[in-house]
Order: C-alpha cells, then sequence, then structure tokens
C-alpha cells in the first residue's frame, strides 16, 4: 500500500521538464517541481533496446543465459569455464538472465557503470565515457536492434519516409518527432541510400553495418535506427 500510494502521487509521476515559473520558485528542486532525469541502468538500456526492436522475450524464470559478447574474453581464466552465446530466446532475454562472472564481467553492463559484484553496491555510479556510445554504435547487440526496429519501421508502417521515421520515434520515444528532427533523419535515409546506390559492390558495407545484408534500402534505414537507438533521449529516464 505504501508503494503503490508513493508510486501514483503527484511528486513521482512529475517528469523533467521544467516551466520558467517553476524554475524560479524552486532552482534547486527542494520542493520536487520536476523530476530527476538520469540516464538508465545498463540492463535496462539492453533491454529497452532489444524491445523497440521487437526482440526482446519477457519469457519469465530459468538459468542465467549467454548474450552475444565479444569473442576471447574468456581465454585464458582460472578456470576452464567457456562462454556459449544463446541461441533463439536465450539471445534476447532481460538483462536480470544475463550470466554474470566476478573475474570477467559482462563488458556492456561494465561500461554502463553495472556493479562487478565483488563488493557490496549500495548505489550505482552513473558516468558519462567515451566508451559508452562506442558501445551503443558497434556492440553486436545493438546492430541486431538496430536491424530489428528497421525492419519494423519498414514492416509496420506504409511507404512514406516521414511515417516511418515516426514509428521509430513511437517505438524509441513514446512521441512523434519535431519537425526539424524529422528534417534532419529524412536527409539522414536520403544520403545513406545514395551512399548504398553509389557504393563499389567489391568494397562492402560500412563497418558498422557489416551485419545487414538485407536491401539497400533496408541498410539505410538501419542507420536511421542506430540514431534513434543512440539519442540521449533514448537511454534516459525522462
Amino acid at each position: 500500500a505504501m508503494h503503490r500510494l508513493m508510486v501514483t502521487s503527484a511528486a513521482y509521476r512529475q517528469d523533467s521538464r521544467m516551466k520558467a515559473s517553476l524554475r524560479e520558485k524552486d532552482p534547486n528542486n527542494e520542493l520536487y517541481a520536476h523530476g530527476p532525469r538520469f540516464r538508465m541502468d545498463a540492463e535496462m538500456i539492453r533491454d529497452s533496446a532489444l524491445s523497440a526492436a521487437g526482440l526482446l522475450s519477457l519469457r519469465p524464470y530459468g538459468p542465467s543465459v549467454f548474450p552475444p559478447q565479444p569473442a576471447g574474453l574468456w581465454d585464458n581464466l582460472y578456470v576452464a569455464d567457456t562462454w556459449i552465446t544463446g541461441r533463439g530466446d536465450d539471445r534476447y532475454r532481460r538483462g536480470l538472465y544475463t550470466f554474470l562472472k566476478r573475474i570477467r564481467p559482462y563488458p556492456f553492463y561494465a561500461n554502463f557503470d553495472a556493479p562487478s559484484r565483488e563488493t557490496t553496491c549500495v548505489a550505482r555510479t552513473r558516468s558519462n565515457t567515451p566508451l559508452q556510445a562506442l558501445n551503443l554504435m558497434n556492440d553486436g547487440t545493438f546492430l541486431e536492434a538496430a536491424r530489428g526496429l528497421a525492419g519494423r519501421m519498414v514492416s509496420e508502417t506504409g511507404p512514406e519516409v516521414a511515417d516511418r521515421i515516426a514509428h521509430g520515434f513511437r517505438l524509441c520515444l513514446g512521441r512523434r518527432p519535431s519537425q526539424e528532427e524529422l528534417r534532419e533523419l529524412t536527409t539522414l535515409f536520403q544520403d545513406q541510400l545514395e551512399n548504398l546506390s553509389n557504393s563499389d559492390p567489391s568494397g562492402g558495407k560500412p563497418l558498422s553495418l557489416a551485419t545487414v545484408p538485407e536491401s539497400g534500402e533496408l541498410t539505410a534505414w538501419t542507420s536511421v535506427a542506430q540514431v534513434l537507438l543512440n539519442l540521449d533521449e533514448t537511454i534516459s529516464r525522462p
């Protein structure tokens, strides 16, 4: 009952947008005039990307799973354990079920400040490093999520570019894009499509999209999806 009272209260349900009048009355948010805005925890970032892509498995319970991670991280450990990447449903289970080893933590979680479990953690830190941006752009799971999101943007709407971008915004951010955002992403899509159509067939695709063998149009949409999944607003609690 107490938890319900707290989470349904007006103070708890405030968002981070702040009017000038509230900023003047409560500049330090001592009166809870607005909600805090902070980056989500590592597991939540991964889960939200997979959810937007339509890949997240909500199957509860069961043993730990082994989602994709860079090869070779478990070489030369003190014990003869091996990381065998999960298949099918296990590949996309919620972050809660990821197998963790203290001497070799899951790298994506470590980059986003998840505790190593070597000592008790009463509160997680929130850092902001270049490794995090590189992870979101190049991690295999996020490339798969970008491809899945691109597929949803194409298959769940009509052929209009604006409609597909708006659908991507709703899936990632729960809102429609502004005119400026729509214009920027339309330009990005058109530029990517033109670059791919003019590229040397023997030269392949950009490295970050090397795992996307589909048509040039879907690859261009994957570039747009990568931008959406990397927005600060996407990985932050509003």
